[in-house]
């Protein structure tokens, strides 16, 4: 799998929101590596990366990570090694004995979806419960029809549901302003696309999705809480599948899912809704920290700590 996070096109993204980015590559290794600030000082930042080969490969990355991190004076580089030539399970081992050490929360999901698309699509209908394909077979029925689209000015559709979304359930969606600069940054590439469900010519649903050159990311999605009973979230999500299959693509990843042994999770409720689409759950290593700057990296962590004891 290719993850989005690593692409050209996320890079893009970043600097049109101002941010400073590194890519760099090597024989069997590559990364895409943001500049940001941090209570400690800059911190250099690979978002599921650095990728990797192997384990010699990934030691090559992190050599040169450090090597930016010292010449643009960042206290430590903070990385989520998904590919990089070990499974989740030998992370912790490996990464401790390189000095690296868990950050203070995963920045990134420590568990996804995915869906293959391997095969027929029929094949993918079979992995999903009877009621999703149902649903995508029969609700034009209903009078509700899909659309996607490449066009930024869309993404207002997706806001107003999210925002809809947000007051009902008293979570914080990410801002108007980012998702709008994101949405002009991907659409028209291609890189990107909004998938709309309309009831008569009206929206009632909006998923946005990423692609990287073989796996489409099921990103942001909201519905009109006024159509609920229509469930136009289920065939929108896989109408984004089917078009994913149509352009070549070999997966669509759901995204973080909670862990099967803690019910009350947060995110319990959406990982039901992703498992019902069939597909298998994969572990990453989670959010790791290699400090740098020893003695700065040293006084964040105790001042983190001090601060967590007061609260």
């Amino acid at each position: 799998m290719d993850f989005f996070l690593q692409s050209p096109a996320w890079a893009a993204v970043q600097r049109s929101l101002g941010r400073r980015v590194h890519e760099q590559s090597g024989p069997g290794w590559s990364f895409l590596a943001i500049e940001e600030k941090n209570p400690a000082g800059k911190v250099i930042y690979a978002p599921y990366g650095p990728v990797a080969k192997s384990v010699d490969a990934f030691d090559a990355a992190t050599t040169a990570l450090v090597e930016l991190a010292k010449k643009e004076r960042a206290v430590f580089v903070r990385m989520e090694p998904v590919s990089a030539g070990f499974t989740a399970s030998e992370a912790d081992a490996l990464l401790r004995a390189r000095g690296l050490q868990p950050a203070p929360v995963n920045l990134q999901p420590e568990l996804s979806w995915i869906v293959d698309l391997e095969g027929d699509f029929k094949d993918v209908l079979g992995g999903m419960k009877p009621t999703n394909r149902n649903l995508y077979r029969n609700i034009h029925k209903k009078g509700v029809t899909f659309r996607a689209s490449q066009d930024p000015a869309d993404i207002k559709i997706l806001l107003h549901f999210l925002h809809l979304t947000a007051a009902r359930n008293g979570f914080k969606p990410q801002s108007d302003d980012y998702l709008t600069q994101v949405a002009e940054c991907l659409l028209p590439s291609g890189a990107g696309t909004l998938f709309i469900a309309e009831l008569e010519g009206e929206p009632i649903a909006a998923a946005f999705t990423y692609d990287s050159s073989d796996t489409r990311t099921y990103a942001h999605a909201a519905l009109d809480d006024t159509h609920r009973k229509l469930s136009a979230g289920i065939p929108l999500l896989v109408n984004l599948m089917a078009d994913a299959k149509e352009k070549g693509l070999k997966h669509v990843d759901l995204w973080g899912v909670a862990p099967e042994d803690q019910p009350d999770h947060k995110w319990a409720g959406f990982t039901s809704f992703k498992k019902s689409f069939g597909g298998r759950e994969v572990a990453y290593p989670g959010t790791w920290d290699l400090p740098v700057n020893k003695l700065r990296y040293g006084a964040y962590q105790l001042a983190r700590k001090l601060r967590d004891k007061l609260r």
